[in-house]
């Protein structure tokens, strides 16, 4: 507990195994039972779990929840208390589930799988009859508090790996509905849903389904999000359906009737059967035909438990029979489709019955579809299809009928015509029937179309406009632009030929931004009476605007390939919206400031048919539009529902290939503002991860697969544009933190494939900062070399990326590894390895100088590794760039420094280099010249390095049986022969043999080994990069944005280098055995913290004297009293660590011998507090010392208990290096200020009070400090560090004490001979209090 004291990890974690051991001794060997209470055990844990520093607490964690993989403990009621309380609110905190150092990304949390192994373990080894009640409080815990996304999904893993047993009733399974709304606050959509998992499979392995009932277990599916986690055709659905198939007969029945009334069965089928005929039967109360909207969560469970309750059947036989399911499905679904049969001809439907029906409909055609690859042997959706078909003419009709005949009338009816073009979107969405003559759906488009545009139409001019008539404005606005998105959709159901139709007529008539007119006051009363459920006439009248626009926009769409006419020139007025682009976008910039922000998505639409007729006449109407879009695009930034769509339209607009094309032709000031807001975009990118993907993503497909009316293709516009693929290339931010944390433990579940049903479910939608690179690199590698202007792109890249290198390594003068500038630089040469290829030599011989100079340059190892490998690259395509290579050795040691490495490195793979020389000696040659004069050099690495190439050249000499160099051989093979037999295990031999098995000399292949793995994931990997740059190759197939191209470029890696580790050579010998603390299974000593207070800080009682304040924490009152007025800084007054064993071990040195065991000392307590009522009258006084020997003469005062401190002036107290050194010492010690020339009258007054001057010094008649017995009341006068003490000042001494000296330098310092007397007074009068009290 003392050592916990200091909160410092290197303190306590010796002290954990000791822990073990306190484990073993509790426990009776014979009885199983404890021996001491395990409260005491978790005190310490307590205190380690309560610390403020992070590491401390994960290490409590860490040491707690391996308990129980070595040793079994009996059971006690405090440990479960412990792990309820303490344990869960620790294990709240998100970076204790931090990856270990050196364990890959994405494979997972140590914590996070040491919480699994033990909750299993706890749970297992408890007696049965308690499991129940310790699962309860402890998912009650995990209910009770909001959690960050990681803790709450470690711990629902956890939660779910706890062996099967029958431990939770209904108060457990309503606690999980409790945490799965807590898993619904996090933003982490994957997370989210990946929680979601585990805590239905903790259900499926805890509940005991005697005790639940089939209407529990429903409303519990339901607290799930089947987009997220519970969808159907998943490995977790199937394991679903594989439970209720085995416990279908074993569920209990309810205490009570449900929410529906429901009297329970055992069997599955028969409550499905019945749930639904009690959801489609309305109660009698429901028949309102101004009643509001059913609630859709009791659509959801109709349809979940539907569709389970079909695959549970289809699981009871081995193979699937087409006639089962379609019977069970029909059986299930009678009384909806009874109901939906009779939408059309009954009109005396019970409304809420109608609501529910179609409720119930969209809800089974959106989640019947099966995810993952069961998908095309699914027989249950084409069978509901075909279902719902047989009805189709009955729900087209009773939708027409609603739309159209002005029966919707109240704001609450808004939401059914919402309810009612779900419907129709659905229908006309169906499969095999679209396109199909006589279809019920095609057949209700025009009558629906022609109905809208007549209410629209009808102006009713001098009528009061009631609440009913803009209700149904409303409607057809809505309806309208509903049966313009199926057209848009379904090109077969457009009916109109390509000239203009009624709907065309109709916005022709129809000014642009019209607004729906507020009901009169007389009609408020109902508006007011709806508004609490319903939105208000503001949003009504935004979505009337926003259906205008999304009409326009199919319009628009559908009219593009006509050419533009002249405002001037109207030769059709019936399409005002086309022949009048710039009034039109004058509206649409007028909608953008009426909408609301997530409203504004079909005025993008038209905006990027629009632009592109107008930016060369009307730029500056253009520039305003992407201004105002661009600042909507900003503040949706935090709304994530909406924000990516209207990202996607807006970049689409706004980067439109024509627009592209026709700014960067004009160069005028729209160029300028899209080059402004692609660099915006990049800077949102650094805070909202994913932007800069859809930007990177849309210009590089745009570029590959032109637009129809850009023939020219795709570079026209990306060498205009080219600084968007050169960010692309090096981009990636340094994240945060918590912000690794998330995308380590995204990556984890990624990782886990079809085993976590989230992957399946949730969309991958490729926004990691690391897709931006890979589609740059796989755009990139689309190009063709033998196209110009390919060719020349590629070229005027590669001299940027080099011209970015430079800039960014003469931007600071160090690299630190992993620092943003290393990346950066990593990155570019990554980059120019993938151009390589298409480099021809007359493009080298421009840059050759620049890569060249690269590598004089102090770069960290990986991008060494990048510049080497390009220039061996070059080297062995063009040899005659050899010259220029033999050039770089000829720059002087002293400018080369330890850049030679770099092209030693290279000159170690001559055989690459030369094997497209048809004569290879004269190179071979020059580079056993250039080894030999710097295997001489002064730099040992250097030396290093130069043997590899020299074993390199001379084993090729030897092959080519080189007999003009055998003058050279007896130097050459001595050389070798000596680093090779160095005798010992010495540095020199072990560092040999490193750099010999280090990868890039030993398995390394410039040609065999060039790929996309190698550069993006192998090399970094082993060049010691942190994760974050490691790029998977699977990302370069996930990515199918963009093809992958013929094969220039091989993805995997062929060679055994992919299965390396990384070496040690590139690392510092210190670090090596970093961890040899760590492997100690037990320590025979440890380090202990004295902490002289406990629940009381020196600020808190500031007001009690000094020796009240030191009573009160038990302090001795003592008298010593240190003079320190000639000390000229206020840093030797400060404080330097000299402990009690120390100074005792020094006395030894000197003669004096250990009196016995020490124990304990007299008047200290065992924690080292002094006792109250100790007594010592010691007094120090210093005369004029150094400033470098008086450092710490006011914390070792305070520790040995002087009375006070004497200074020559008390302003050196509020120095901060005074109270860094003294470490709040001048709190606990009172300080005395006595001037220098005060000090002789200061020693009189002490001598006349009764103390004994006492001064250090080597005189005649001193005497020796072993033999010297320290009076009660003291006072130590040193002397100056070379002066010693002034004459006038001896003649006052009582006595002069010398310390005893072996050595032959003349004294020590004076702070050391200070503490030294210090210490042998304590020990004296400390022994003598002891002997007393003895």
């Amino acid at each position: 507990m003392e050592t916990l004291e200091g909160n410092q990890i290197h303190v306590i974690k010796p002290v954990l195994p000791k822990l073990n051991s306190l484990f073993e001794y509790a426990v009776s060997e014979e009885t199983g039972r404890w021996l001491l209470h395990p409260s005491w055990h978790l005190c310490v844990y307590k205190r380690m779990l309560e610390s403020e520093n992070k590491i401390l607490a994960k290490e409590g964690v860490t040491h707690f929840l391996q308990l129980y993989e070595t040793k079994v403990l009996p059971f006690s009621p405090e440990l479960s208390e412990f792990i309820i309380g303490p344990l869960m609110d620790a294990l709240s905190e998100s970076s204790l589930y931090g990856r270990s150092p050196g364990q890959q990304i994405g494979s997972g949390s140590p914590l996070g799988l040491k919480l699994q192994r033990f909750l299993a373990a706890y749970v297992s080894l408890l007696p049965e009859e308690l499991k129940s009640s310790f699962l309860l409080k402890l998912i009650q815990k995990m209910s009770s508090r909001h959690w960050c996304a990681v803790p709450i999904l470690f711990l629902s893993k956890a939660l779910a790996s706890v062996p099967r047993c029958k431990a939770l009733g209904l108060e457990g399974l309503l606690a999980l509905r409790g945490v799965l709304q807590c898993t619904m606050a996090t933003h982490q959509i994957l997370l989210r849903g990946a929680a979601q998992c585990h805590l239905l499979h903790a259900a499926m392995n805890l509940v005991d389904v005697e005790e639940v009932s089939l209407s529990d277990i429903s409303a519990f599916l339901t607290s799930l999000r089947q987009e997220e986690s519970l969808g159907r055709g998943t490995a977790l659905w199937t394991e679903l359906c594989d439970w209720l198939r085995v416990n279908e007969s074993c569920f209990g029945r309810p205490s009570t009737c449900g929410s529906l009334g429901l009297q329970e069965t055992c069997s599955l089928n028969a409550y499905v059967k019945s749930l639904v005929q009690e959801y489609i039967t309305s109660p009698a109360w429901e028949t309102g035909e101004n009643g509001r909207m059913p609630d859709w969560a009791e659509a959801k469970l109709v349809a979940l438990m539907v569709l389970l309750a079909v695959d549970v059947e289809g699981r009871k036989v081995q193979h699937s029979e087409r006639q089962r399911t379609q019977n069970v499905l029909r059986l299930f679904l009678e009384p909806l489709l009874d109901a939906l049969a009779k939408l059309g001809s009954n009109a005396y439907l019970p409304l809420r019955k109608t609501d529910r029906c179609l409720q119930a409909l969209v809800t089974l055609l959106r989640t019947c579809s099966p995810k993952g690859a069961g998908a095309r042997d699914d027989e249950v959706s084409p069978l509901l299809q075909d279902f719902v078909v047989s009805a189709t003419e009955s729900i087209s009709s009773f939708l027409l009928r609603r739309l159209t005949m002005n029966e919707l009338s109240s704001v609450a009816d808004l939401d059914r015509c919402h309810l009612y073009l779900q419907v129709f979107a659905e229908l006309a969405g169906l499969p095999g029937k679209r396109g199909e003559r006589g279809s019920p759906v095609l057949r209700i488009i025009a009558p629906l179309r022609n109905a809208s545009i007549r209410h629209l139409q009808d102006t009713d001019s001098g009528l009061v406009p009631t609440l009913g008539r803009q209700v149904q404005r409303a409607v057809s606005m809505a309806a309208l632009a509903a049966v313009c998105e199926a057209l848009d959709q379904t090109p077969e159901l457009q009916l109109d030929p390509p000239d203009a139709g009624p709907t065309e007529q109709l916005l022709a008539a129809l000014p642009l931004n019209q607004r729906l007119q507020k009901p009169q006051p007389e009609e408020q009363s109902s508006l007011l009476e709806e508004s609490s459920s319903s939105p208000g006439w503001g949003r009504i009248a935004a979505q009337y605007i926003h259906d205008q626009w999304a009409c326009l926009a199919f319009l628009l769409k559908k009219h593009r390939a006509l050419p533009p006419t002249s405002e001037g020139a109207l030769l059709d007025p019936v399409l005002p919206a086309l022949q009048t682009p710039a009034r039109t976008l004058q509206a649409a910039l007028a909608a953008l400031t009426v909408l609301p922000t997530d409203r504004v998505l079909p005025v993008f639409r038209c905006m990027k048919l629009l632009v592109p007729q107008l930016l060369a006449s009307s730029e500056s109407v253009c520039i305003e539009a992407f201004d105002m879009a661009w600042k909507i695009i900003s503040t949706l930034s935090n709304t994530q529902l909406v924000f990516w769509s209207n990202l996607k339209a807006f970049v689409q607009f706004v980067f439109d290939t024509k627009v592209l094309s026709i700014a960067a032709k004009t160069k005028g000031q729209a160029y300028f503002k899209i080059k402004e807001i692609m660099h915006q975009m990049i800077e949102m990118s650094a805070v909202k991860t994913g932007v800069f993907n859809t930007l990177i993503t849309h210009c590089c497909r745009s570029w590959v697969v032109p637009a129809p009316e850009v023939p020219q293709g795709s570079l026209s516009n990306a060498a205009d544009y080219s600084e968007l693929l050169l960010e692309a290339c090096v981009f990636g931010t340094v994240f945060r933190r918590d912000q690794r944390l998330i995308q380590d433990i995204q990556t984890f579940i990624e990782n886990l494939g079809h085993d976590c049903a989230a992957n399946v479910v949730i969309e991958n939608t490729k926004r990691e900062d690391h897709y931006v690179r890979v589609c740059a690199v796989k755009f990139l590698c689309l190009l063709d070399d033998s196209n110009v202007s390919h060719k020349a792109f590629m070229e005027d890249l590669a001299i940027k990326l080099l011209e970015k290198e430079a800039l960014v390594s003469s931007s600071r003068t160090r690299c630190y590894v992993n620092s943003q500038q290393h990346r950066v630089q990593n990155r570019v040469w990554q980059i120019l390895l993938v151009l390589f290829p298409r480099f021809d030599q007359n493009f080298l011989n421009r840059i050759i100088d620049k890569i060249l100079q690269a590598g004089f340059i102090n770069n960290q190892a990986s991008i060494k590794y990048y510049i080497e490998w390009i220039i061996i690259l070059i080297l062995h395509k063009f040899p005659q760039f050899l010259p220029k290579f033999w050039d770089c050795f000829s720059c002087g040691e002293e400018h080369l420094k330890t850049s030679i490495c770099t092209f030693l490195s290279v000159l170690s793979h001559l055989d690459i280099i030369t094997q497209n020389l048809p004569e290879k000696r004269l190179a071979l040659k020059q580079a056993l010249v250039i080894a030999l004069q710097w295997g001489f050099s002064h730099n040992f690495s250097v030396r290093l390095y130069a043997l590899v190439a020299l074993n390199k050249a001379w084993g090729m000499c030897k092959t080519l049986r080189m007999g003009e160099l055998d003058a050279l051989a007896s130097v050459i093979e001595s050389s070798l022969s000596q680093v090779e037999s160095t005798p010992g295990a010495g540095n020199a031999k072990r560092n040999w043999q490193r750099i010999q098995d280090h990868f890039f000399f030993a398995a390394f292949h410039p040609l065999q080994d060039y790929c996309l793995e190698t550069i993006f994931h192998i090399l970094p990997r082993l060049a010691g990069l942190v994760e974050d740059e490691w790029i998977a190759i699977d990302k370069f197939a996930k990515f199918t944005d963009l093809p992958s191209g013929a094969g220039a470029h091989r993805y995997l890696s062929a060679t055994r280098l992919r299965e390396l580790r990384p070496g040690d050579w590139a690392q510092q010998d210190a670090g090596s055995h970093s961890g040899e603390a760590d492997n100690q299974s037990e320590w025979t000593d440890v380090q202990k913290k004295v902490i002289p207070w406990r629940h009381a800080t020196p600020d808190a009682d500031l007001e009690l004297a000094f020796q009240d304040r030191a009573a009160k924490l038990g302090k001795a009152i003592s008298h010593l009293i240190v003079v320190a007025s000639l000390i000229d800084k206020p840093t030797n007054l400060g404080g330097s660590r000299v402990s009690g064993a120390r100074l005792d071990s020094i006395l030894q040195t000197v003669g004096q011998s250990a009196h016995g065991r020490m124990g304990c000392l007299p008047g200290v307590t065992r924690c080292g507090r002094p006792r109250s009522g100790g007594h010592s009258a010691l007094s120090l006084v210093l005369r004029t010392v150094m400033p470098a020997c008086s450092a710490g003469l006011c914390r070792t005062c305070e520790v040995f208990g002087a009375a006070a401190l004497v200074v020559g002036s008390l302003q050196c107290v509020s120095d901060k290096q005074f109270q860094q050194l003294s470490v709040s010492a001048e709190q606990w010690l009172p300080l005395v200020e006595v001037k220098p020339p005060q000090l002789a009258a200061y020693l009189r007054r002490k001598q006349a009070e009764g103390y004994t001057v006492i001064g250090v010094e080597q005189t005649a008649r001193s005497t020796a400090l072993t033999q010297y017995c320290f009076p009660e009341r003291s006072l130590l006068l040193l002397g100056n560090e070379r002066e010693g003490i002034p004459a006038n000042l001896i003649q006052q001494l009582d006595v002069c004490v010398e310390i005893p000296q072996q050595g032959i330098t003349r004294s020590l310092n004076v702070h050391v001979s200070g503490a030294l007397l210090i210490w042998e007074y304590a020990r004296q009068h400390l022994r003598r209090r002891g002997g007393t009290q003895a």
